[in-house]
C-alpha cells in the first residue's frame, strides 16, 4: 500500500504511537495534572523520567521487523518493497515538533488529542513512552492524557474492600479518543514518519530492528492483559490500594491500569491494538 502524503494526518504518537503507538498505541490514563495518591499507587504509575534517558532496567531487548508497504509493479506483476518517497518536507527531530503535531491535530477525533500534545519533544516523548510501554511500564507526565474524571472510589462489605465499577466510566473520555483513531491510516503514516522515530530511539541506544521490536511488544503487553469480569476485590496498606489477588498484583503497572479501565473498556483498546498490529505487519 502506498503512503501518500495526504494520509500524513492520521498518524499517532503512541502507537502508537502509534500512539502511537500510538502505539497505542497505547495506552494510558495519567496527565500532567496530580491524581489523588490511591489512584497512582493503584495503577502502578513510576516517577517521571528525563525524556531522553534510556532505562536502568535491564531485559532483553526485543528485535523484530515491520515490513514496508508492498506494491505490485504493472509489467510482471511481481511485488517489491515499495521505494522511500522523498520527503522533503520533513524536518531534523529537533525541528519536528510542529509538523509532527501538525500531523496528528488532522486526526477529526471529538475532544482532547490537542490536550496530549502540548508538550515539546513530541517524537523523543513518544519513543520514550513505547520504549516504557515495552517493558510493562507507563511514565508519568511523558505525555498530557486525560485525567480520569471524577474520584477514585472503593466499598466495603465487612472486611473486604471492592473496586467500585462506577470507576470504569472515569475514562470514557480518554477513551473516545483512542477509539476514534483509524489504525490503517496511522500504519501507512508510521512509515512516512519512521526516520524521525529512528533518530529517537537511537538516542535511546536502540537500531531499527529494535525498535520495531519494542513496538510490536508494547502492542502485545496490551493484548495481554487479562480481561477480568468479576467484580476486584483490593487490599490496602496503610495509603495505598493493591489488588487482593496476588496474580492481578503481579502484572505489569501498565496491565493493572487496564484493569482499573473495566473489562469492556480493556477489550476495546486491545481491539485497537489488534487492528494497529495487523496493519503494521500487513501493509
Amino acid at each position: 500500500m502506498a503512503v501518500k502524503k495526504s494520509s500524513a494526518g492520521k498518524f499517532l504518537l503512541v502507537l502508537i504511537g502509534s500512539g502511537a503507538l500510538a502505539l497505542v498505541l497505547w495506552i494510558a490514563y495519567q496527565s500532567l495534572d496530580l491524581t489523588p495518591q490511591d489512584d497512582m499507587e493503584l495503577m502502578g504509575i513510576i516517577p517521571e523520567q528525563p525524556v531522553q534517558q534510556a532505562f536502568i532496567e535491564e531485559i532483553e531487548v526485543p528485535i523484530a521487523t515491520i515490513p514496508q508497504p508492498l506494491k505490485e509493479t504493472p509489467i510482471d506483476g511481481e511485488v517489491y518493497p515499495e521505494e522511500e518517497e522523498p520527503l522533503p518536507s520533513l524536518p531534523p527531530l529537533d525541528e519536528s515538533d510542529e509538523f509532527f503535531r501538525d500531523l496528528l491535530l488532522s486526526q477529526k477525533t471529538k475532544n482532547d488529542l490537542d490536550l496530549w500534545l502540548r508538550a515539546d519533544d513530541l517524537v523523543r516523548r513518544s519513543a520514550s513512552y513505547l520504549d516504557g510501554l515495552a517493558r510493562g511500564s507507563m511514565l508519568s507526565k511523558i505525555f498530557p492524557l486525560s485525567s480520569p474524571e471524577g474520584k477514585f472510589t472503593t466499598h466495603q462489605q465487612g472486611d473486604v474492600i471492592w473496586l467500585n465499577a462506577g470507576n470504569y466510566e472515569r475514562y470514557n473520555k480518554t477513551l473516545s479518543v483512542i477509539m476514534s483513531l483509524d489504525m490503517q491510516q496511522i500504519a501507512s503514516v508510521f512509515h512516512l514518519m519512521r526516520p524521525l522515530l529512528e533518530s529517537a530511539f537511537a538516542e535511546l541506544g536502540y537500531k531499527p530492528r529494535q525498535m520495531d521490536g519494542i513496538i510490536l511488544r508494547s502492542i502485545d503487553n496490551i493484548l495481554a492483559t487479562p480481561v477480568i469480569v468479576e467484580p476486584l476485590k483490593l487490599v490496602r496498606e496503610s495509603v495505598t490500594y493493591k489488588f487482593a489477588d496476588p496474580n492481578l498484583e503481579a502484572l505489569m503497572p501498565m496491565q493493572k491500569q487496564l484493569l482499573r479501565a473495566g473489562p469492556e473498556n480493556t477489550q476495546r483498546i486491545q481491539q485497537q491494538a489488534l487492528a494497529l498490529k495487523k496493519a503494521l505487519l500487513n501493509p
